[in-house]
């Protein structure tokens, strides 16, 4: 007796199904099912991760598409047969969804008329009023209904199963057996119960008969379903399944077609946009290969039919250069020279050469994949401009799915279980996730969480089940779906939570296995920090410069020099401590070893073990070599070392015998193993397929394990050379221009690795001399301005905390010409008390009150206060209060700007005699290897990558410099209250030296927080 599951839901029915689609398929053609329906509710987001999962299994399954949707008391499963009925889903489920907020629908009487092809599995409630509604259904629905019998044996099971045999009879309906499924395997009723739970924010042991019953609401045997259901009946859910024949594969995007003008192909006007921008790029005229490139590209994107989406590319970058947005093409468009002419990219194909078949390739057989970053705070209008050009139906965002992680999966399964808040809270504080000795687990018991009690067993495996469970959708960064007709034809688009975007229900990886366009139009904030320093070298330089430009101008080896010795604080890509010790070992001098430097201090290559043969072939001191010339044609321009995620893939194929296809499968792999765990399965067959072709087990291991480092963080060369067009200019604008640059910068914070004050300290150790926050010479943003002779950069009310910006630009519009007199004049503008207030502890206010204490004291206006109420005005002039003693001044400045001009955190504290012996960062430098050291600084980054093996690194910040140190997991573990809470860390260690780099092996770590806080009350003196 075949059966085939008409009701299934996924966990993509977010916080009531409890197992992946993945799991629900495999499980279904594990117990021998004819079909599964997923009908996640009001939803279609997790249909294609089901696809895609049979087609790479090949189970013998069949998947139907469809939906469950519920209005007053009505509960219809809505299933496609046929393509119409699928495009009439995705609208019903747009309009449901486009009604109501996120995460939320109003399906409506109308939308359920409105279904025409859709077969519907109606599940009567069990009461009366499925009289009523069953008359509904039948006026627009008989040809297509059935009625869906769920058995979950409970009490009340025969009394329905009459009641449903009784509307059968009554109406001459069919009736099929369904599960009703929310879990694949009975063993995730916990995990369900604690998603109830989650759902209506209470603990479990509240929600009595609101939780199941019982495990029969996951997938049965079929030995099982035999027993408790009717055969016709089973037999019933075979023949709908029949008629359900669509399928995911069916579906066929259409390019937008309007950008073509009339009397032109999508073809022949692509051919002349690139000539037409191949005599911009090449004023001198492009050379015979670079044409012999146009022309081979260009035949391949005719014979795949792609000249739309470069179309569309090219239309929005031209919006944005008409704007006068920066932005740069990035991933694959470094690989077209087509890409460079439309100007789509600046990485002129001169500088580098990458191969374009693996942007567009006819094996691979899906769209190419363009990645543009845009100004981080400009991309708003590209985002308008899109939705404004192809409309709300044709454009939407897709969708990237927010999944539990330890933090959010501790917090949430921890209060279903009914623990408190805030011991969660403790625990998530306490628990360190870099500790290599102790597992989360461990640190749990340590905490004090019995580990042999029911509750702690529960949460250990609840919370480990529940990580990576999708817990709602998102709008992804900037993946734009654009289609020539109705968007939702093809899938279903809901609103977003920020008003004005709208969202697809599938990812970025249901998209590419669904071959569906996808334009990335990004945000990257060092493209507005560069276009603002363009437009400051423009206003007080009279310089205009751009990034086609300095990419032109070669390279330049004083810049290089500067990124040789790791200065490369606010710089992009080069900044991060890990490239900061890299640098000075690698040393590069040109554009390609930028393009290696940037993509080798990575996961894949780190773990490898490809850094250091490669650094050792760079400086002569270990041979260049190939197991085989097909390995040299991948590996020559690196020397025989991989180090791009193209290469690894690509040695796949040479080294391996991977088919095209299967290539292809390990990069899809590759991007999703922390998810899936894939990737494992292609460890026999690469290091079988290498052994069988004659190549070293060792190798063909190290080629593995860089394929695991790429699947942690993939990064391919074209993303590395279109980064280090961005990390160069980044450089020669900090190298030539440095006070232009950090203000730039610091105008386009929140972005980058450092915070302001870590940037304003860089730049005075530049000879970038740093003025105050000045109510009289501030304007919101920070400024560049005339002073002693040189460009000096002046803070602007940005830095103030608790100003807001409206109130800022107020006080700069009215702003009389020879600047405020007198703090009531400030009193008189439309700006709450509060705001004033924040001018003053900033020190804002000094032009006019001499010091922090004297501003705030007149912000009180003491005369309206209870004690000189009686006294005239006149009669109470405010007292002359002392300015604040320097380690006072100290802590307001970092509370009221997050840093301070006056002094640095190390200076006061060895002034007053607390740190005891120690050395500078400066002091370093003349140190010999292997020496004890103590070191002291202000703690501004702690980072554990994946694959130090436990080992963190904290960065220290002296008044001369940063302090890089190294801190062993038994070390950190040891010491741990130090190591995860001191904001001033004074290390003693060993100082290790490797050529110009320099760090400090902890051994011991003193928290000196707290001596602030001993001076702080020691020279509070206010009068």
């Amino acid at each position: 007796m075949g059966y085939a599951e008409l009701f299934s839901q996924s966990n993509f029915s977010f916080l009531h199904g409890a197992s992946h689609p993945e799991e629900l398929v495999e499980r279904a053609a594990e117990l021998g099912y004819h079909s599964l329906a997923l009908c996640d509710e009001c939803s279609l987001a997790g249909v294609v991760k089901a696809h895609q999962r049979i087609k790479e299994l090949q189970l013998p399954l069949k998947l139907i598409v469809g939906s469950l949707l519920r209005f007053e008391g009505i509960s219809v499963v809505a299933l496609c047969p046929n393509q119409p009925a699928y495009s009439e889903l995705c609208r019903v489920i747009t309009n449901a969804r486009r009604r109501a907020e996120k995460g939320s629908y109003q399906f409506s009487q109308w939308d359920l008329n409105t279904i025409k092809h859709c077969l519907l599995l109606w599940l009567p409630r069990g009461d009366e009023r499925d009289h009523q509604h069953l008359q509904s259904l039948l006026s627009y629905h008989r040809s297509r209904l059935t009625i869906g019998f769920r058995r979950y044996l409970r009490a009340d099971d025969h009394h329905y199963q009459a009641h449903c045999e009784q509307l059968a009879t009554q109406h001459q309906l069919p009736i099929a057996a369904c599960g009703g499924v929310l879990m694949h395997h009975p063993e995730r009723l916990p995990m369900q119960q604690v998603l109830h739970g989650i759902r209506l924010r209470r603990p479990l042991d509240k929600l009595g008969r609101k939780l199941l019953a019982n495990q029969e609401y996951a997938l049965r045997p079929l030995d099982k379903l035999q027993h408790i259901f009717p055969p016709t009946w089973l037999a019933e859910s075979v023949t709908l399944a029949e008629r359900c024949d669509f399928n995911l594969d069916s579906l066929r995007y259409q390019y937008p077609a309007e950008l073509v003008p009339d009397g032109d192909s999508p073809d022949s006007y692509l051919r002349k946009l690139t000539y037409q921008g191949c005599e911009k790029r090449f004023p001198e005229g492009a050379d015979e290969q670079i044409l012999t490139l146009i022309e081979k590209e260009l035949g391949l994107i005719a014979e795949q039919g792609y000249a739309h989406f470069f179309l569309t590319i090219h239309d929005v970058v031209q919006f944005a250069r008409r704007q006068q947005i920066l932005y740069q093409g990035r991933g694959s468009a470094a690989n077209s020279v087509v890409c460079y002419c439309l100007e789509i990219t600046s990485v002129d194909p001169r500088q580098i050469s990458l191969l374009f078949e693996r942007f567009i390739s006819k094996e691979r057989n899906e769209p190419p994949d363009i990645d543009v970053d845009f100004e981080h705070q400009r991309r708003e209008e590209v985002v308008q401009y899109i939705y404004q050009k192809y409309g709300r139906e044709r454009a939407a965002l897709a969708a990237s799915v927010r999944t539990y992680r330890f933090r959010s999966a501790l917090r949430e399964v921890g209060k279903a279980l009914g623990l408190a808040e805030h011991q969660l809270d403790f625990f998530i504080k306490n628990i360190d996730r870099r500790d290599r000795h102790s597992s989360w687990q461990q640190q749990l018991s340590e905490l004090g969480l019995s580990p042999d009690s029911p509750k702690a067993r529960q949460l250990v495996a609840l919370v480990e089940q529940i990580m990576g469970f999708p817990r709602h959708l998102s709008q992804h960064v900037g993946g734009y779906v654009i289609s020539a007709g109705p968007l939702y034809h093809l899938v279903p688009i809901e609103n977003a939570a920020m008003p004005g975007r709208t969202v697809i229900q599938w990812d970025k990886d249901d998209l590419e296995s669904l071959g569906l366009l996808k334009v990335d139009v990004l945000a990257l904030g060092m493209l507005t920090a560069l276009s603002k320093c363009f437009g400051l070298l423009k206003q007080h330089y009279q310089r205009e410069l751009t990034l086609a430009q300095l990419t032109a101008m070669q390279d330049d080896q004083a810049v290089y020099q500067m990124i040789q010795r790791a200065d490369t604080v606010g710089l992009f890509q080069i900044e991060s401590r890990a490239q900061m010790s890299m640098l000075p070992r690698l040393k590069p001098r040109s554009y390609y070893d930028l393009v290696i430097q940037i993509a080798i201090v990575r996961p894949g290559p780190i773990q490898g073990d490809m850094v250091h043969p490669y650094l050792k072939r760079r400086n002569g001191e270990e041979a260049i070599s190939y197991p085989s010339e097909a390995v040299k044609e991948v590996l020559a321009r690196t020397m025989g070392v991989p180090i791009f995620q193209e290469q690894v893939i690509k040695l796949a194929m040479v080294a391996a015998g991977f088919s095209g296809g299967e290539a292809d499968q390990l990069r899809r792999a590759m991007a999703s193993w922390r998810k899936s765990g894939e990737l494992q399965k292609f460890q026999d067959k690469l290091v079988k397929g290498m052994t069988e072709r004659g190549y070293d087990k060792e190798f063909a291991l190290q080629i593995y394990r860089q394929i695991c480092g790429f699947g942690e963080y993939g990064f391919p060369e074209s993303h590395s050379a279109s980064f280090a067009v961005l990390a160069y200019a980044s450089a020669w604008l900090k190298h030539y221009y440095p006070a232009a640059y950090f203000c730039s910068l610091l105008n386009s914070h929140p972005m980058g690795f450092y915070s302001p004050s870590q940037l304003v300290q860089d730049a005075r150790r530049h000879k970038v001399e740093v003025l105050p926050v000045c109510i009289n010479h501030s304007d919101y943003d920070h400024l560049l301005c005339d002073h002693n002779s040189d460009k000096a950069l002046r803070l602007g009310l940005r830095l103030v905390k608790g100003l807001s910006r409206a109130a800022a630009e107020l006080l700069v519009a009215e702003r009389p010409s020879d600047g405020y007199q007198s703090i009531s004049q400030l009193r008189r503008l439309d700006i709450h008390q509060g705001e004033l207030a924040a001018l003053a502890s900033a020190d804002a206010l000094k032009a006019l009150s001499g010091n922090r204490y004297q501003s705030r004291w007149e912000l009180m206006e003491p005369h309206t206060l209870p004690l000189f109420a009686d006294l005239p005005e006149e009669q109470s002039p405010p007292p002359r209060l002392a300015k604040p003693q320097p380690l006072e001044q100290l802590k307001e400045d970092y509370a009221a700007l997050g840093l301070s001009l006056e002094h640095h955190p190390v200076t006061l504290l060895e002034q007053h005699g607390r740190l005891g012996s120690f050395r500078r960062a400066e002091q370093l430098k003349q140190v010999e290897h292997g020496t004890l050291v103590s070191v002291v600084g202000v703690v501004t980054g702690r980072q554990s990558p994946g694959t130090a093996a436990g080992v963190t690194f904290i960065t220290l910040e002296d008044d001369t410099g940063n302090i890089n140190v190294v801190v062993w997991s038994a070390t950190s573990h040891k010491q741990k209250s130090a190591f995860l809470r001191a904001k001033v860390l004074k290390v003693v260690g060993v100082l290790e030296r490797e050529g110009d780099v320099i760090h400090v092996i902890a051994g011991r770590l003193e928290d000196y927080t707290e001596r602030l806080g001993e001076l702080r009350a020691e020279s509070r003196d206010f009068h």
